[in-house]
Formats: structure tokens, sequence, C-alpha cells
């Protein structure tokens, strides 16, 4: 009897140790959510052929806006899956992100036309930033913009992307602020400043994703803070009550090596973290091995939005589309 109880505190311990999910016991959290795809969503038009997905987001109406690399770029649904208006803009092949501004306009970047986009709901363009077709790192261009964000003061800020390691600061008429950022692994320079959000004290949270970390600063580019080694993040989205949510993948480095692994990603990870940087939940997400897979699968998970009810967005890159989950308790 003492050797079967001896066995069994073992197991215990092990599990405590090790077990992801025992982990988050330790935390305070003692369930983990369950992920459920809804399969019937959205009600995407039979003539529509999607691609690449790589961003999500949703207005103040809970209406859903997703930014895919085939014509129309831009497709808007209801959170029942409803069809409501679609429009592309520039070369498709280049959608990254999009976003939606205090206002209600709709920005996007696009990283082969080296352009951020403001349209109006409808999808009327409003207002350029950078040169269409043109990359640069002066003030009046970008190289493969990744997102921005705009703060209720109507200052924009560009993560400036795969081609610069820069982020640039306008004004709400669209003119040169300001600019930071350079390439390395510092703390302040970037590898791939791949995703931006700000929270309404107006600090900025970017998705440096090679170098596998968040770093935060504030409005002028001062540096408040770098969170390592959590999760290497591919998109950030804020909810109302300010939680920061991370779609991704696990901090993984090469063998032998200070690079982390990025692509493929070695799996497909959402996260739940605080303003101070505390992991409040961790869940694993259903990967897929090639292409589209089953229902609920990602592949190179990229955006990320919820609704107001809770519901989440998901869009991937090889997965090529966009799917609702609800997270069950």
């Amino acid at each position: 009897m003492r050797s079967i109880l001896c066995s069994f505190v073992l197991v215990v311990l092990f599990l405590i140790l090790f077990c992801p999910g025992c982990a988050q016991q330790q935390h305070g959290q003692v369930n983990l959510p369950i992920l459920q795809v809804d399969t019937s969503w959205p009600e995407k038009p039979e003539r529509f052929e999607w691609a690449q997905m790589p961003g999500v987001t949703l207005d103040a109406r809970d209406q859903v806006y997703i930014f895919t690399r085939s014509r129309p770029a831009v497709q808007v649904y209801k959170t029942d899956g409803t069809f409501l208006r679609a429009w592309s803009s520039g070369d498709v092949s280049g959608a990254h992100y999009i976003r939606i501004d205090p206002e209600g306009n709709i920005w996007t970047a696009n990283i082969t036309d080296h352009v951020v986009r403001k349209h109006s709901p409808e999808g009327k363009l409003l207002l350029t930033l950078g040169e269409t077709g043109v990359a640069g790192d002066d003030r009046g261009h970008f190289n493969k913009p990744t997102d921005m964000v705009v703060l209720p003061s109507g200052d924009i800020f560009v993560t400036d992307g795969y081609g610069n390691r820069r982020v640039v600061h306008f004004d709400a008429n669209g003119r040169y602020i300001n600019e930071w950022g350079q390439e390395g692994n510092q703390p302040g320079q970037f590898a791939l400043p791949h995703s931006i959000v700000a929270d309404s004290r107006g600090r900025l949270y970017v998705a440096d994703r090679e170098n596998a970390r968040i770093q935060v600063f504030d409005t002028t580019g001062k540096l408040l803070a770098v969170w390592e080694n959590l999760v290497t993040p591919w998109g950030l989205w804020l909810t109302k009550n300010e939680e920061l949510w991370v779609c991704g993948a696990s901090c993984v480095k090469k063998e032998g090596t200070d690079e982390h692994i990025v692509i493929p990603p070695p799996d497909q990870v959402l996260m739940k973290l605080s303003l101070k940087g505390e992991v409040l939940l961790r869940v694993p997400l259903p990967k897929t091995a090639a292409g589209a897979g089953k229902s609920g699968e990602l592949n190179w998970v990229h955006g990320i939005a919820f609704d107001s009810q809770g519901n989440l967005y998901l869009g991937d890159i090889q997965g090529k589309r966009a799917q609702k989950y609800s997270l069950k308790p």
C-alpha cells in the first residue's frame, strides 16, 4: 500500500510541475476554456474566393471585417454570418492588418503597395499614408508596413514593418510627427514590428515577432517595458476591459542558437495578458499539418479579434480562412 501511495504522490507532483493545464491551476485558473468552432460562420457568397487571411476586426456594432488576399479583399459580415458588403483597394496580394478607429473608419496596411489606407465603413478611400507602390524609409514612405492604431486624439501609429524596423507617428491629418526603432534585438529595437494596439492611457503594445517579445512604449517612443519569452506574437487585440490577447506560437529557439523558430510556427497558441505582462490564460490552439485542415484547425494564425459577447475570430495564412469560436468555461 505504501508503494502505491508513493507512486500516486509522484504522479501528482509530475502533473503539477510539468502539465500545462495544471500550471494554470497554480495561478488560480482551475479550468481551461473549451474552444468551440462555429462551422456555419460565415455565410460567404459562393462567388467569393478566400486566400490568405491576415486581418480581422470588429466595429462598435459587432460587424466583422475580414482582410483577405483575394478580391474583394475587405468583406463585412454580421456575427451571425450574414454577408453585408465588400470592397477591394490596391494590390490585394499585400493585404495585412485591418483596424477600426474610434470614429468607425476602416484602416488597412498593405505590404506590397507600401501604404496605409483609411476608408469609410462603406469602402470610400479617405486618406493614404505613404506612396502607392514606392518603398522608402523617409517621412513620406514605408517599406511593407504591417499594422496601425489610431488613438481617440486621432494620432496614428504605424508599424513599418517588413522592410523597415520602426514605428512612425502621424497626426490626425496624416502629417509626420516622429518615429523610433531600428533593426536589432536590444530593448527598443525590432526584428519585425508585426502588430500594434493601444490602451486607454495611450500606451502602445508592439508585437516584435521575430524577437519573440512584446514591447511597450508611450506615444513619444519612450520604452516602458519588454515582455520576453512569453509567446511568439503574430497578432494583438485589446478588449474594451483592457485585456490583451495574443495569437501566435510558443517560444522555441533553434537548437544551439538564440534565434527563435517563427516560420513555420512550432504550434499555435492563444494567450491573455494583463497590461503588466502577466500571463492570465494560455490556450493551445488546434493546428493542422498542412493546408486548411479540419474545421477549427489553424495554420499560421495571424489575425485575432473579439466581439462584444466574447466570441473569438481568427484568421490564418496557410488555412486561408477566417473562423469564429466561442470560449466555453
